[in-house]
């Protein structure tokens, strides 16, 4: 999808609009309204204005604009012309539609790749920067059947969960969006530069601050705010309870879409987030296949279900033969005292940060630690002997509850 980009002075007063200081999206959507376009409201006397958006909006729509215009003109005009980037203004057909139903709506997008992919059914998945391993693994494998369904991933680029979002959603038809706080020619965090180009390449990036702008804890909320507008429905995967994905999901409440969390342990910090919002009413879901249900899409391909399935059992498998050194409860773990502390040796930090707060079998922690057999099964004794963690029937390891005494099955 390609719109006629405009010209030199269209754009010219597009860009001084938006960047007129005081002048709100939403007073500027009032203005487009009544008077269409930009250098039709340059023209107007502040009475006019005054009359449509109050005297605040027209003195600063009228301001004259700042020694540095030309030069942010330059850069914009610059930028449009790289090959992939995309500079969209209200008054396009190519706006994506679905913000268009918010009350503010940015003036002007910035951004990089397949501009169809903002006009597609998405739905965001969002959760914490610090995200646990497993926390990870769901929303990778949550964004990978929705993609492989057709659905758009929508996320905000950042550490863990986002990260993890964007990935899943690169592997299938639906790809990815990634909405950032930043200027369209900056990636914040610098880690993700990588995946910030696969993005640009195969999904699209989408930003609607003025080119060079730094990450602030300001614009995240705002961004939030955009992410919810493009969707359909939000996933929470793993959120604290003060948290921006909580932000999110409060937002898309309000503009009406549907909210979706993960639940997970009671012990879980990154739980009880989404317990929170589960409490408020959103849906809990466990499988990407519900939020296709609830939100009325098609459901996934027989190899989305068939993948769907294959982790369903990935995660009951129990250790093979060849694991059976495998540490066990029983008698020695009943002789250490309740409350011993494991030695905070790097791999016992390592492997309980890798557990979580979900049950995971030995193949799992393998994959996740990367850790030798002998030094896996030594930490598992380590922390299994403290009476930190508990092996479960069907071979899977958990952090011991902290509400009771350990002890060893039966």
């Amino acid at each position: 999808m390609h719109s006629l980009p405009a010209t030199h002075l269209e754009l010219a007063a597009w860009l001084r609009l938006s960047l007129a200081p005081g002048l709100k999206p939403a007073a500027l959507r009032l203005l487009l309204c009544t008077f269409g376009l930009p250098q039709a409201i340059l023209e107007r006397s502040p009475d006019e204005l005054a009359e449509v958006a109050g005297m605040a909006a027209a003195r600063a729509a009228l301001a004259p604009p700042g020694p540095s215009f030309d030069a942010q003109l330059d850069a914009v005009l610059a930028w449009r012309a790289s090959a992939g980037n995309q500079l969209v203004t209200l008054d396009d057909p190519a706006y994506p539609p679905a913000l268009l139903t918010m009350p503010d709506p940015p003036p002007l997008l910035y951004i990089k790749g397949r501009l169809e992919l903002l006009h597609a059914r998405a739905v965001a998945l969002v959760g914490s920067r610090s995200a646990t391993p497993q926390g990870v693994e769901d929303a990778e494998r949550f964004a990978r059947e929705l993609s492989a369904a057709g659905v758009t991933i929508v996320s905000g680029l950042a550490l863990g969960i986002d990260g993890a979002a964007h990935r899943g959603g690169l592997t299938g038809v639906g790809s990815t969006v990634a909405v950032i706080g930043t200027g369209a020619d900056l990636v914040y965090p610098s880690a993700h530069h990588s995946l910030a180009r696969r993005i640009a390449e195969e999904g699209a990036i989408l930003s609607e601050w003025p080119l060079g702008t730094p990450a602030r804890a300001a614009h995240f909320p705002q961004r939030n705010r955009l992410i919810a507008g493009l969707v359909s429905g939000v996933v929470i995967v793993e959120a604290a309870m003060r948290s921006g994905s909580l932000i999110t999901a409060r937002l898309a409440n309000e503009m009406g879409r549907d909210i979706f969390a993960l639940p997970g342990s009671i012990h879980a910090p990154l739980s009880r987030g989404c317990h929170r919002i589960i409490k408020q009413g959103a849906k809990l879901v466990e499988t990407p296949s519900e939020v296709l249900e609830e939100l009325g899409f098609a459901r996934q391909p027989a190899a989305a279900q068939a993948t769907e399935a294959a982790h369903t059992a990935r995660m009951s498998i129990a250790p093979t033969a060849g694991n059976a050194a495998a540490p066990t409860t029983g008698a020695q773990a009943g002789q250490v005292e309740s409350g011993t502390t494991a030695p905070g040796t790097v791999e016992t930090e390592k492997l309980l940060a890798a557990l979580g707060h979900s049950p995971a079998t030995l193949e799992i922690l393998a994959a996740r630690t990367e850790m030798e057999d002998s030094a896996l099964q030594t930490a598992l004794l380590q922390l299994e002997l403290a009476g930190q963690i508990t092996l479960l029937p069907g071979g899977r390891f958990t952090r011991a509850s902290r509400d009771r005494p350990h002890s060893g099955p039966g």
